[in-house]
């Protein structure tokens, strides 16, 4: 019980600023597990730019397909 108290006392500030402004880090949270598993799939990468590139272009919201032009 000791610990928990400590706890919640260290913390305290930031769990009343996420109740009272409902603010969550599940984005972020989202955002990292894609990045994990753009790294597990590639099963490393030789060097950063690599994995950079990878990141962005899996991540990044591009649409790939050409544009169709009615006529």
């Amino acid at each position: 019980m000791e610990k928990v108290a400590t706890t919640l006392s260290k913390h305290l500030w930031g769990i009343i600023n996420a109740v009272v402004l409902k603010a969550d880090n599940s984005h972020a949270e989202s955002i990292n597990s894609r990045v994990k598993t753009v790294k597990l799939r590639a099963r490393g990468f030789r060097n950063k730019q690599r994995f950079r590139d990878a990141i962005y272009f899996h991540l990044g919201g591009l649409d790939l397909y050409p544009a169709v032009i009615h006529r």
